[in-house]
């Protein structure tokens, strides 16, 4: 797998996988395990997701070295630096490992700066050996730059065909930040797969829309994890590096921009309110 380097000097597989809304813990250890034997090596989990056992237990389980695996855990929004700090040991005790490749800040609320100070100070210590943040809009990613020790390797976000995100993408990547996409199919809205201009460039090339999508994420040099529980969906989305994109396919993707979140504005205070109480809003990552 190909991988990008971080500002850390780490290296990220350029495309994972994820278990979001995976919740059965026995349906997720397969999918993992499924995964696995079709080629995927970072796996994308999260403490709100409540799967870390399971994706802990399948990599175990692999009898793959863990130094072949790359995990990615998120913490879910703490209130102070002891309470980010008990949130990482959780992590670690779940997955069921001495150290998470990376570790995200999963949201922009709460004590952002006690729990990146926690983040820091568990990757000097070797437990975390790459740190970042997830859903972070520029100028809160800037304000973690400019008064902290580390800045953020991975900046996490929801980046597909209907929401761009072009000025963040471009902010982050100017910051040497790596970009990862979350939803890069955007929960199947607005029938993405069954867009004709995505299958006009997937007909040139023998790929499907999902295909396109993830290798037109790649060549903006983004990581992505799509998701699947169907292992022929698992080995279709793995296999888009034996083909390129032209500058005019990339610029008609381009168009396709609709500048909105199939999910939820991250800035509405009233969407702010129910993600701090634990109250669903959207499909949320």
């Amino acid at each position: 797998m190909d991988s990008f380097k971080l500002n850390d000097g780490n290296k990220i597989p350029k495309l994972g996988f994820g278990v979001f809304q995976v919740d059965d813990l026995n349906e997720c250890e397969k999918v993992v395990s499924d995964a696995i034997k079709v080629g995927y090596r970072l796996f994308d989990t999260a403490a709100i997701y409540k799967n870390e056992l399971a994706v802990g237990r399948a990599i175990k389980k692999s009898g793959i070295p863990r130094s072949e695996f790359f995990i990615t855990s998120k913490l879910w929004i703490s209130s102070n630096y002891a309470e980010a700090q008990e949130g990482i040991k959780k992590s670690l005790k779940n997955l069921d490992t001495d150290y998470i490749d990376l570790y995200l800040i999963h949201q922009p609320y709460g004590d952002t700066m006690g729990e990146w100070r926690a983040l820091e100070d568990a990757k000097r210590a070797g437990k975390l050996r790459s740190i970042g943040v997830s859903n972070f809009y520029s100028d809160v990613v800037k304000n973690i730059e400019l008064f902290n020790d580390i800045k953020p390797a991975v900046n996490q976000l929801e980046v597909n065909p209907w929401n761009q995100q072009l000025d963040e993408v471009k902010f982050n990547q100017q910051e040497d930040i790596q970009v990862e996409a979350w939803a890069p199919f955007a929960e199947g809205k607005h029938d993405i797969f069954q867009n004709e201009l995505l299958k006009d460039i997937g007909s040139k090339y023998g790929k499907s829309n999902g295909q396109v999508i993830l290798r037109w994420l790649l060549q903006r040099n983004i990581v992505v994890i799509p998701k699947s529980t169907h292992v022929s969906r698992m080995k279709e989305n793995i296999d888009v590096f034996d083909f390129q994109l032209t500058d005019e396919e990339m610029n008609k993707i381009a168009e396709l921009n609709k500048n909105e979140s199939q999910f939820f504005d991250r800035r509405d205070p009233r969407d702010i309110e129910k993600i701090v109480r634990g109250e669903k809003v959207g499909a949320e990552n």
